[in-house]
């Protein structure tokens, strides 16, 4: 096992640790802030935690490329990986960027962002399918769960790839809406795939994942309950993207689909709305309640009831994806 493994994890948790609180003091200062709306005061919590924790993952990627150029502790990658390495990240920057974008328009009553019109999403994060796209990134087979391998050929590049990257880079913005729990569950299924993309000498994805996994464990301490900074969709944009791009380069993609199972379930549970119901719900003597009577999203088993406070909520969908991450190593 190279020693440097550590260092490229520890680099990204120290730079988001530290640069956190001085991003939290420029989000209020531009006044990139929307209502916590789970909290009985509804106060305004910065927004846009994405963009530090993106700054954590090129931190950790640049640091990996110095030592491949300069130090010459060599891992087991080529040129061609570096190059699959880079085409990876340019994808994951501009995901991130869309989501950014999607943050910055906030309604005037500091609700919720606005946001892009439904339309605008997957046409934007379709752009960051291209660098995939053109250097033929991945392997055209692929294996599938419950079928086993298929060969796809130029069908992978040409639609499978745009496919992967739009649907994941807006599934996971479907859970959110509780201090901690995308960056939670983000922690879980980043360091399942990252660690099962070691295992299987898959050296690219690992990397991302280990980078983006330690990035969120530094952002996860200002995240929690109560939040002092919210993820928004720069963070959801960038975790469903890097689900994407691991899947692509490291042939993981049946791995990628068991820990995205808890997604595909809250894209049902909201079709039933059709799309209008809000995952979260509202205070109440310290607990938070549903909106809704029926269930439209995977927070309202919890919510519905009445009996739970946001904390337990994020709790007992973190286990949800945990147990859904352990069937990689299953199946």
């Amino acid at each position: 096992m190279n020693p440097l493994i550590i260092i490229y994890g520890l680099i990204p948790l120290v730079v988001v640790f530290f640069i956190t609180p001085w991003f939290i003091k420029f989000l209020r200062k531009i006044n990139l802030v929307v209502k916590d709306l789970n909290k009985k005061d509804k106060p305004l919590v910065p927004l846009s935690g994405g963009i530090i924790v993106l700054m954590g993952v090129a931190a950790g990627i640049l640091f990996f490329v110095f030592e491949q150029t300069f130090l010459k502790i060599r891992v087991p990658v080529s040129n061609d990986d570096i190059l699959i390495l880079f085409v990876a990240t340019l994808s994951i920057f501009i995901i991130t960027l869309v989501g950014f974008l999607d943050d910055l328009l906030i309604k005037r009553s500091k609700n919720e962002s606005s946001g892009l019109k439904q339309w605008q999403k997957p046409l934007l994060t379709l752009t960051a399918a291209v660098p995939l796209m053109v250097i033929s990134t991945g392997f055209t087979t692929m294996n599938l769960p419950f079928i086993g391998d298929v060969n796809f050929g130029i069908l992978y590049s040409l639609i499978l790839i745009p496919l992967i990257v739009v649907g994941a880079s807006n599934m996971v913005n479907m859970l959110a809406g509780f201090n901690g729990l995308e960056t939670g569950m983000g922690i879980i299924y980043m360091g399942s795939l990252g660690l099962y993309a070691y295992v299987n000498e898959r050296h690219v994805a690992a990397l991302i994942g280990l980078v983006t996994f330690a990035s969120l464990i530094a952002f996860y301490y200002y995240n929690k309950t109560p939040a002092k900074i919210l993820p928004g969709d720069s963070l959801t944009y960038l975790l469903g993207g890097s689900i994407a791009v691991m899947a692509i380069v490291g042939n993981i993609e049946k791995a990628a689909f068991l820990v995205s199972i808890p997604f595909f379930i809250e894209f049902f549970l909201k079709l039933k709305s059709r799309f209008k119901a809000k995952s979260y719900g509202y205070y109440h003597k310290g607990k938070i309640k549903s909106f809704y009577r029926k269930i439209y999203s995977l927070p309202h088993i919890f919510t519905k009831t009445g009996k739970y406070t946001e904390k337990q909520i994020t709790m007992f969908l973190i286990i949800i994806e945990l147990i859904f991450s352990s069937l990689i190593w299953l199946i």
